[in-house]
């Protein structure tokens, strides 16, 4: 469908004389005319970042959309505004299929577009306008084809990362079969899963995904992230193929423009859970972090994927919590985290629970970058900033606090596993 997309959107910038883009909901690029001219006399900063980087910013959305692009049912006529960096007027032709919008397609106004006759209010539009909403919804009807087609593998690769262990073999057939036969997938080529989270799910008749090469599938699913198993973030799982079994550039682009989705974003950081000397309140309170994507390995056997999903999903909470892992960590590259991850979300231990509350953030920041160093004094007022007695003093006021002793490799050990934990 990609070459259709572009066809129209050629056929859309012919007939008006004018340079059109195509955007889908989320205002993700999926294809554009050519732009005749100098850069600078046909393009504006708005225009560029979105050809690019494939997308326009969450306040470039926003300034659109508040000119009301999402209930359009017509052209609409954007007047220029240098300080938002659209130096250029446009023209939107809201791209609808039965009644909702799947999209806009973009036309700069050069200045011979001006006094083009949009329609409405009674008014009959220009035929060449008339012309450009017929393709439009043509358009439409494509990306409406396409996202109930995305919609069913999206279920079927939730099927086969949620359902019983008994029903994979049939999941893993359901989900090839069906790969092959909606975007003529070749059974065998390899395959891997990244995570991305925090994904918003509230707008539900968006259009699920941007258009990204070698994204095949994607569904949002609910994971572990506190107490007993009480639900975390959703999170997005996005089925990517690679070219190369041992390469995961293909997923990292995946995820770098998945990650800049307006539904991806931050939501409340998961705070180590409650336990002596810690409130819930303090939890509640905890400042939001920034989404992340985690990457699993590859396989070229679908039954092998929840797998590959419970590596992709344990790196993107790594990277989320540690950010020298992120934004985006192959699940091969988050070292001890392998571990952690794996590990059921309890109550911190009683010895860790009051040095994990937050009037103690700054002894425990030091006492982790003090394990993080290997126990090297030296090293780690220079990582700190701090003086030597400084640190000092410091971890006497841990060891007191916990009654652990820092001397002591097991203490050690059990201060530096919940310490890591509790970020998780």
């Amino acid at each position: 469908m990609r070459g259709d997309y572009q066809q129209l959107v050629d056929e859309i910038s012919a007939a008006l004389g004018a340079p059109a883009t195509l955007e889908d909901r989320d205002f993700g690029l999926i294809a554009f005319g050519a732009h005749e001219g100098e850069d600078d006399e046909v393009m504006d900063p708005v225009r560029t970042r979105s050809i690019l980087q494939r997308r326009s910013s969450a306040a470039v959305r926003a300034w659109f959309e508040a000119f009301g692009i999402a209930r359009a049912t017509t052209p609409l006529r954007i007047p220029p505004d240098p300080a938002a960096g659209v130096f250029r007027g446009r023209i939107c032709l809201p791209v609808r299929h039965r009644g909702v919008v799947h999209g806009y397609v973009w036309l700069l106004d050069d200045g011979h577009l001006t006094d083009l006759a949009l329609g409405g209010h009674g008014t009959p539009p220009d035929p060449r306008i008339a012309q450009a909403m017929e393709t439009a919804a043509r358009i439409g009807a494509l990306l409406a084809e396409e996202a109930r087609a995305g919609s069913e593998l999206g279920d079927l690769l939730r099927e086969l990362l949620t359902g019983p262990a008994t029903g994979r073999p049939a999941a893993a057939t359901a989900l090839r079969d069906a790969l092959r036969d909606t975007l003529r997938f070749t059974p065998g080529l390899p395959l891997t899963l990244v995570a991305v989270t925090p994904w918003d799910t509230s707008d539900t008749d968006a259009a699920p995904l941007p258009s990204l090469p070698g994204l095949l599938a994607a569904c949002a699913l609910r994971s572990p992230g506190g107490p007993a198993g009480a639900p975390g973030p959703p999170t997005l799982a996005a089925l990517v193929r690679l070219r190369a079994t041992g390469g995961t550039a293909p997923a990292r682009t995946v995820a770098e423009h998945l990650l800049r989705s307006p539904r991806a974003g931050s939501a409340p950081a998961t705070a180590a859970p409650a336990g002596p000397g810690r409130s819930r309140s303090a939890d509640r309170s905890a400042p939001p972090r920034p989404g992340a994507a985690g990457i699993g390995s590859a396989t070229r056997e679908p039954a092998e994927l929840p797998t590959s999903w419970q590596e992709a999903l344990a790196a993107a909470r790594a990277a989320r919590a540690e950010p020298r892992l992120g934004p985006i960590a192959p699940w091969d590259t988050i070292g001890s985290y392998r571990m952690l991850t794996a590990l059921p979300a309890t109550d911190p231990d009683p010895a860790i629970g009051p040095l994990l509350t937050p009037a103690h953030a700054e002894l425990a920041r030091t006492t982790e970058v003090f394990l993080d160093c290997a126990g090297q004094a030296s090293r780690t007022a220079q990582v700190l900033g701090i003086h030597r007695q400084t640190l000092y003093y410091r971890l006497g006021r841990v060891e007191k606090l916990t009654g652990l002793d820092l001397g002591d490799g097991e203490h050690r050990l059990l201060l530096h596993m919940a310490l890591k934990a509790a970020r998780l």
